[in-house]
């Protein structure tokens, strides 16, 4: 195909996006133009990245009322054509879908109305900053940032275009979860001491895949698009860029964004970045090619003094135990375990009870119908998830992944852990501990833990301070290659 210039908007592409078409809507001090005219309208929608949670957002705006995909969107010609044939099935003649592998092709369409973003990381930002350029609505997968600055840039793109913009954190659209961060901050529960969140599921290793040519089906420059990326390898594509830094951002901001979200937004409303975060963990039992940590117990601390616990644990053995939720440690000593529905263990009581509370504020109808509900009333603040909670949550994962990237080795043991006087965290990091020892088998005298040092961060300006600042100041933002680079706050 013939590549596309440099992703700069034309001066046809900027007038479009500021001119005023129908209603408007105030929202942080900017004008978003009103594209659906009514609730009934059909909202034509295009979708990039059709591998894995791709096709959960076809199956989602399949069963969406009178929802249309424009676009299908992916740089590979074989798992185009396969989505193509499925959409043109599931449609039924309803409508007819467009494939092309450049989401440019679809933002130029003027009766686009949004786009729903499910590439892999490193695509996220930037194609919600040119959504949003392009006065396009955006539907973008977890994490919605690959770094900190770019996550920044979307916040601001937003306020100025006005669009939705709405984070595929499905639990945001969960009114049983809403209520319970509503009652914690209401006062009607005690106040919230620690927010817990688990990212601790079965994989495997990825093994070593040697250098060599792409696919003749695969675009491969469209594919690393921003990503400075030495030579392809077959663990890139089509999943397992998880595990590389360039491209993905561990489980920590994948799987786990979810529960880094849940734990943030139980966070006091007034706190945004925390001030401090470290991580300490590991790559332990596979013997392979991939960079991100399986293995992980990380912290932050936000200005009140409110903390986020994450645990990371991704390894498979016998009696493995599958976590995948969030905990509440209260300051009375009550703890809160379940998710939508809740129990509460408080201090002296043999056994949890059940804890009854009203249904939280959300836009209903799932995370789905929630987005084209907001996109119809042109409205951003109906999103489930909106740009800035996205923002805030994200970055809390890329403070932590920023830490154990500057970490330093030491033995693998119980002391491992550098928590200071904080006793909850090294409570904490010791049963993980026990389980990587116990458990899985890990030893000291053959493998070590990666230790990240407690990195300061000014809420304010989004930048480090104090000690390693330099050092962690370059990982807030990544490299990318000409052609594709996120804009400077100054050029939204």
């Amino acid at each position: 195909m013939n590549r596309k210039p440099p992703l700069k908007p034309t001066r046809r592409e900027f007038l479009s996006t500021t001119s005023a078409i129908g209603g408007s809507l105030i929202i942080m001090g900017t004008k978003a133009t009103a594209g659906i005219k009514g609730a009934n309208d059909r909202v034509r929608i295009a979708v990039a990245g059709l591998n894995g949670r791709g096709q959960s957002h076809i199956d989602g705006w399949m069963k969406a009322d009178n929802v249309e995909i424009a676009y299908a969107i992916d740089p590979a010609e074989n798992v185009l054509q396969k989505r193509l044939g499925s959409i043109e099935k599931k449609a039924d003649g309803k409508f007819t879908t467009k494939g092309v592998a450049d989401f440019r092709d679809a933002l130029d369409d003027k009766s686009l109305d949004a786009i729903s973003v499910a590439t892999p990381n490193h695509w996220h930002s930037l194609i919600t900053i040119r959504a949003a350029q392009a006065g396009k609505h955006v539907y973008v997968e977890k994490p919605m940032s690959h770094d900190v600055a770019e996550g920044r840039v979307a916040v601001e793109a937003q306020k100025k275009y006005g669009v939705v913009i709405q984070h595929g954190t499905q639990r945001r659209s969960d009114a049983g979860v809403a209520g319970l961060h509503e009652a914690l901050k209401s006062g009607e529960l005690p106040r919230l001491k620690i927010a817990y969140g688990y990212c601790c599921k079965p994989r495997g290793g990825i093994g070593s895949k040697s250098p060599g040519t792409p696919p003749s089906n695969l675009n491969w420059d469209l594919w690393k698009g921003p990503a400075v990326i030495d030579q392809y390898h077959a663990n890139y594509h089509p999943y397992n860029w998880h595990w590389f830094w360039e491209t993905g951002n561990g489980d920590l901001n994948n799987q786990g964004t979810h529960q880094l979200d849940v734990a943030r937004w139980a966070i006091d409303d007034d706190q945004t970045h925390p001030v401090r975060a470290m991580a300490i963990g590991g790559r332990f039992q596979w013997d392979d090619q991939g960079e991100t940590p399986n293995t992980m117990f990380s912290m932050a601390e936000y200005p009140n003094g409110q903390m986020v616990f994450f645990n990371v644990r991704n390894v498979n053995y016998k009696d493995y135990k599958r976590q995948v939720y969030n905990e509440y440690y209260l300051e009375d000593g009550s703890v809160i375990t379940g998710e939508s529905h809740y129990q509460i263990l408080r201090p002296g009581a043999a056994k949890p009870e059940g804890l009854k509370l009203s249904k939280g504020k959300v836009t209903p109808g799932g995370n789905w119908n929630s987005f084209i509900a907001a996109v119809r009333a042109n409205d951003p603040s109906m999103a489930n998830g909106n740009v800035l909670d996205a923002h805030y949550g994200c970055v809390l994962g890329h403070l932590m992944n920023n830490s154990y990237r500057l970490g330093h080795e030491v033995p693998f043991s119980a002391s491992a852990g550098q928590f200071g006087d904080n006793q909850d965290a090294t409570l904490h990091f010791n049963k993980l501990h026990s389980i990587m020892a116990d458990g899985v088998g890990v030893s000291e005298k053959d493998a070590k833990y990666r230790v990240g040092p407690m990195l300061t961060f000014d809420p304010k300006t989004e930048t480090h301070t104090g000690d390693y600042a330099t050092e962690a100041n370059r990982l807030l933002k990544n490299p990318s290659n000409p052609g594709f680079k996120i804009p400077e706050l100054s050029e939204v």
